[in-house]
């Protein structure tokens, strides 16, 4: 071979040198597969928070770490689905929440799953224990069922004499129907009369309200990812009914709702990213305790509170994390 023909293959080879490497550095990255159980937009905060503490421990999207995104839109039955693509996929490790885990952990016994967020997850049957995990799930609850009481009281400050209240839930998502029970459960015990609004798919959500009028005075709404996807027709509704709103997330709140109280799901997500920088450093869920919330929010808005009539008293206002003016 002549010379300058041997340095023109050598220099083409040496061109496509760093293409091979970063194919193989890509193919090499840890891969988490995060199963949002509503929607990119309904999940912002909570995805940001979780993005940005990775990269707080070293894992940057892209470089170091993958991501594969998948959103239910607040559908069930897309739990499981998303779930058998993540083990095709081989990921290693999936992140999600509430109902979403029972899917992945039928779907998969080997690959570590955090929830970022379970409503009883001792309960339902996701961990042996709170300790000792014991299977290949671990991450943290959102105590949302103990909350119930706490919520009760906060909504009795807006309405002084609270004798008829609405409950609505997804009787189609297990961790809906146990907080529907704790809210009737406590309100027969203080003597408030309940009216509940069993909802089955989102076209039940507008009619269902609609039926309150003159039937309650609040409306408390239970937490499921049908809810979530659906949370400013959820308040468009209660408003069109002169309904005061009781959420369990912020997000509500910010669409329209008049208040919410409960863990915070993005500093719940941050946390979920230090279970997974674990995981990538070669922890087992088994070993790893299931936490609980440390930060909980209430957030109020005062434009909804005005759109119905209401006059917040001061106390209650001191005590928000949040004013939505």
């Amino acid at each position: 071979m002549k010379r300058r023909e041997f340095i023109t293959l050598l220099g083409g080879a040496a061109a496509g040198w760093p293409l091979a490497a970063r194919a193989q550095q890509a193919a090499r990255l840890p891969t988490i597969g995060f199963l949002g159980a509503t929607s990119a937009s309904a999940q912002t905060q909570w995805t940001t928070a979780f993005v940005q503490r990775l990269r707080d421990l070293g894992w940057i999207e892209g470089r170091t770490v993958a991501i594969e995104y998948r959103w239910a839109e607040g559908r069930n039955d897309r739990f499981a689905e998303i779930a058998v693509e993540f083990v095709r996929l081989k990921v290693d490790v999936i992140v999600t929440q509430g109902g979403a885990v029972g899917a992945a952990e039928q779907a998969t016994s080997v690959i570590p799953i955090i929830f970022a967020a379970a409503v009883n997850p001792l309960g339902s049957g996701l961990v042996a224990s709170l300790a000792r995990p014991g299977g290949n799930a671990t991450g943290l609850s959102i105590q949302s069922i103990d909350l119930v009481g706490k919520r009760l009281e906060l909504l009795r400050q807006v309405v002084p004499n609270l004798h008829q209240l609405a409950i609505a839930a997804h009787v189609g998502y297990s961790a809906s129907v146990l907080e529907m029970r704790e809210v009737q459960a406590t309100t027969r015990a203080v003597g408030i009369e309940v009216a509940t609004i069993e909802i089955q798919r989102a076209e039940d959500i507008a009619p269902g309200i609609e039926a309150l009028k003159g039937r309650a005075q609040a409306l408390y709404v239970c937490p499921a990812p049908l809810m979530t996807a659906n949370q400013t027709l959820i308040n468009a509704s209660a408003l069109a009914a002169h309904l005061p709103t009781m959420h369990p997330l912020q997000e509500y709140v910010e669409s329209g709702g008049l208040m919410s109280y409960g863990a915070s799901f993005p500093d719940l997500y941050r946390r979920a990213g230090d279970y997974v920088d674990k995981i990538l450093r070669g922890a087992k869920p088994a070993d790893l305790p299931v936490e609980q919330p440390t930060k909980f929010d209430l957030i109020v808005n005062l434009k909804t509170a005005k759109a119905l009539g209401l006059e917040l008293p001061p106390t209650l206002l001191a005590l928000a994390d949040e004013v939505i003016e």
